[in-house]
């Protein structure tokens, strides 16, 4: 790409390159490829803690998910680094900003969508769009051409995005979707036939919707997040095969392991069973699927996902509590929760009886609560 800015527009170019926790191996070598590639300098900024703390925990606050599946990790990652590049831009006194994306894809717009919301004025130059690249193969050839190395060949040209989050897998035989996944193409979790023979034993702390802490811990955003990586990935959990709709209008396969948030998502969850009731929870849970599509669609910086979350960090002050899990062999069980503000009463939903709740108050109850099926079964008899 760099090599493209400089024989296209002759302007020098600046590499810019966020750690978001896609691993040290990424990040290595990474100043003399840049420079071998035709920018002048690398910026390499830490976003890990900004990426949790601000972006991952408020999807997972709201209940965030895709199409039933998909927990977002590259949608999440995409306007965090978008943000820190007009911030660099800024810095150096860039007049434009460049991605990598193809023309085909979702993160094309979430970077620009991104980019116009917190600088208008900057120009954006996506070189899939421009120049005669058809595909990876053409990708790959041209970054010989220019000395540039790439992680992938034309024998396995997997697309993965890697991040603190997840790991997604596209492309190669992933494109038919009758195609099973091969074992070894999985990077953060082992297969759950190969996890270990007995369960173990997590317990998460949450605070008004936030997880905090590991098994009595307290622990920063991103320590918390690789922690449960490491340990739900040698369980097994989090492994999601899915068809989802991209923005753009076509269908994609994908393959995303997801091994700590699967974890937190599943915590974070149940601990809502206690603390909200039936009305909020409803209609949080359909607050979610529009918040999920805000962010699929890199309407991150949208004022409406800015008043959802309002909302949702509103509704779940009182999630506050604990919640203990048992992970076996790719799965996660909740098998206790505990809350301050917990909305379950033992004296109340006891059999037996009590003074708060009669049981001879139900018979009122359904009959006035029937009462519509009633009236209509009479019309239908002639009554």
């Amino acid at each position: 790409m760099y090599s493209f800015c400089r024989e296209n527009y002759g302007c020098e170019v600046v590499c810019f390159t966020a750690d978001v926790g896609q691993g040290i191996t990424e990040l290595d070598g990474l100043e003399e490829k840049a420079k071998a590639s035709g920018a002048s300098q690398l910026v390499v900024k830490d976003l890990t803690e900004e990426f949790v703390k601000d972006f991952i925990f408020p999807c997972l606050r709201a209940g965030a998910i895709y199409e039933r599946k998909y927990l977002l990790g590259t949608s999440m990652a995409r306007p965090v680094i978008a943000k820190a590049m007009v911030d660099v831009a800024k810095a150096v006194g860039a007049d434009a900003v460049a991605h990598g994306c193809t023309g085909k894809g979702n993160d094309q717009v979430r970077f620009e969508l991104t980019f116009f919301a917190l600088n208008p004025e900057l120009n954006v130059v996506a070189p899939w769009r421009e120049w005669d690249i058809t595909g990876r193969e053409d990708a790959i050839e041209y970054a010989k051409k220019h000395n540039v190395p790439v992680p992938v060949t034309k024998k396995s040209i997997y697309s993965r995005d890697r991040n603190l989050w997840h790991l997604s897998h596209e492309g190669d035989i992933l494109e038919d979707p009758a195609n099973e996944p091969k074992k070894d193409m999985y990077m953060m979790t082992v297969d759950p036939e190969d996890a270990p023979n007995e369960p173990e034993y997590l317990e998460i702390g949450i605070v008004s919707g936030v997880p905090v802490s590991l098994d009595g811990k307290e622990l920063s955003p991103a320590t918390l997040l690789a922690q449960l990586n490491e340990i739900g990935g040698r369980h097994g959990v989090g492994r999601i095969d899915m068809v989802e709709n991209r923005l753009v209008g076509m269908k994609s396969r994908g393959i995303y392991e997801t091994p700590g948030g699967t974890i937190l998502f599943t915590a974070v969850r149940e601990l809502e069973t206690l603390t909200l009731d039936r009305e909020t929870m409803q209609f949080k849970d359909t607050m979610a699927l529009k918040y999920a599509e805000l962010v699929y669609a890199g309407r991150w910086f949208d004022p409406l996902r800015e008043s959802m979350d309002a909302f949702m960090e509103n509704i779940t002050k009182d999630t506050t509590g604990s919640v203990r899990l048992k992970l076996y062999k790719g799965s996660v069980s909740v098998v206790g929760r505990k809350s301050p503000y917990s909305l379950y009463r033992e004296d109340i939903s006891s059999f037996e009886s009590g003074e708060i709740y009669n049981q001879a108050d139900a018979a009122g109850f359904i009959r006035l609560y029937g009462l519509p099926m009633r009236v209509r079964a009479m019309l239908e008899k002639g009554l």
